[in-house]
């Protein structure tokens, strides 16, 4: 690998970590807005439900978030505005 192309793959695996925590965030923020998503901690994990459906359950916030995302696109239900996140996993 030569010297330039280290910084270009650095550069370009930071947007694409950018794009797809944006486009996560942004469905975050829809599903938020419209009072469709909700979360909790209970026992060590956080708890993700959206339209009162259990989704998602991590320990960390932003892992349950990013796994509600892509059970939301494996569901098929307006999973479409987390696609990107989907493609580019961290």
């Amino acid at each position: 690998m030569s010297v330039l192309s280290k910084p270009v793959a650095r550069y370009e695996a930071a947007q694409r970590a950018n794009h797809e925590d944006a486009a996560m965030w942004r469905w975050f923020c829809n599903l938020y807005d419209e009072g469709r998503i909700r979360w909790c901690r209970a026992n060590g994990f956080w708890l993700v439900s959206i339209d009162h459906k259990h989704v998602a359950t991590e320990q960390d916030f932003d892992n349950a978030m990013r796994s509600a995302c892509a059970n939301m696109i494996a569901m098929s239900t307006n999973g479409r505005a987390c696609r990107s996140a989907k493609q580019h996993p961290r």
